[in-house]
């Protein structure tokens, strides 16, 4: 049955693309933009962060905001972190007054958003390159302990913070909650974590192509190396919107070059295998043959949960599993008609989400 979704997902793709290519013409000309923070008109700066285990990250900063230019004062830090085959520039691919990222800096917030180790901006590494094995012996687990704890302590040692605020989608929740909860030192630095959508487990998922991941682990290999790296990246993008729920109505279809342009990203295939192994249990776990679990209850950051009624990726049954180990959630909202991807790219997160996010940051500042 998975491999009749597969080629159903595949060939629409290829159609799609074959349309995208007769409408080159009518591209958004951020389409395949690295400049986006620019072309809207905010100051842009982007730094590159060592991990402990040699991986180098970017990261982009938008230190102040667009409505006053003047107000270069230091400002609070927000950490925004993309989700799976995601990548930072999901943050802003809306327009300025629809983006979180761009809504921040204009609420007075000093935003530096992050880019995970394999993705298009983080494929340097002080020993491998990528066409190495050993570069892409990493998943989430590693994402959590490594590249969190040093894109926080540089963003701090940068502004002379003491503590941040941290916006983890999807898998940037996942990071969150194994990095706060392992590393109590690490989880001083931040004032609060805003959860959209995380995905600590996807074992009740309705997604066709994500219960894909529960295949033999042979024929799961062939299906992430597709997926994994650039090129085939524009066939599998319509595959990846099956995967987590599809809404026209609460989407900018006239954007969806710029979407599709930079999603999928890459990433590896130890990844995709530690979330298929995800997907059989109830917990998140150290990617081994006998893992040991996460312990979320060890987690006593303030944090906020959003969750969507129509997100077929990350179910709601796994959000209420979930809630009760949070040990300090201090806000909850379940969004009934919302799929996955209506946390970055929905027409009305600005107001259904991202206004209170702002809100929830000036409770506790």
């Amino acid at each position: 049955m998975w491999w009749f979704i597969a080629v159903v997902c595949l060939i629409q793709a290829i159609t799609s693309s074959e349309e995208l290519i007769k409408k080159k013409r009518n591209l958004n000309p951020e389409t395949f933009m690295n400049i986006l923070i620019c072309y809207e008109g905010y100051p842009s700066k982007e730094y590159e962060v060592l991990t402990e285990d040699g991986y180098y990250l970017k990261i982009n900063r938008i230190p102040y905001g667009r409505e006053k230019p003047t107000d270069r004062g230091p400002k609070p830090a927000v950490l925004l972190q993309h989700g799976l085959f995601g990548q930072g520039s999901n943050w802003i691919e809306n327009l300025a007054n629809n983006s979180l990222g761009f809504m921040l800096a204009d609420a007075g917030y000093d935003v530096w958003i992050g880019n995970s180790r394999g993705t298009t901006w983080s494929q340097r590494h002080q020993k491998f390159s990528i066409a190495q094995e050993e570069f892409w012996d990493f998943s989430f687990h590693e994402m959590g302990k490594y590249d969190l704890q040093a894109m926080i302590n540089f963003i701090l040692q940068k502004t002379g913070q003491k503590q941040l605020y941290y916006v983890g989608y999807s898998q940037g929740g996942t990071m969150a909650f194994i990095a706060f909860s392992s590393m109590p030192q690490l989880a001083q630095k931040v004032k609060m974590f805003f959860a959209l959508a995380p995905a600590v487990t996807v074992g009740h998922t309705k997604s066709p192509l994500v219960k894909m991941l529960l295949m033999p682990e042979g024929a799961l290999q062939i299906v992430a190396k597709i997926c994994c790296y650039e090129l085939p990246n524009r066939l599998c993008a319509n595959a990846f919107f099956f995967a987590g729920g599809f809404n026209e109505k609460n989407i900018n279809m006239s954007r969806m070059d710029v979407y599709t342009g930079r999603f999928p990203d890459e990433t590896s295939i130890k990844n995709i295998l530690h979330w298929a192994q995800t997907a059989s249990e109830t917990c998140i776990f150290v990617f081994q043959s006998v893992p040991p679990f996460y312990k979320i209850e060890d987690m006593t950051v303030p944090t906020a949960v959003w969750s969507g009624g129509e997100d077929w990726m990350v179910d709601t049954k796994d959000i209420d599993m979930l809630l009760p180990r949070i040990t300090n959630l201090v806000y909850h909202k379940h969004i009934s008609d919302w799929n996955h991807w209506d946390f970055t790219w929905g027409l009305d997160a600005a107001k259904r989400l991202y206004s209170e996010i702002i809100a929830l940051m000036g409770k506790y500042p």
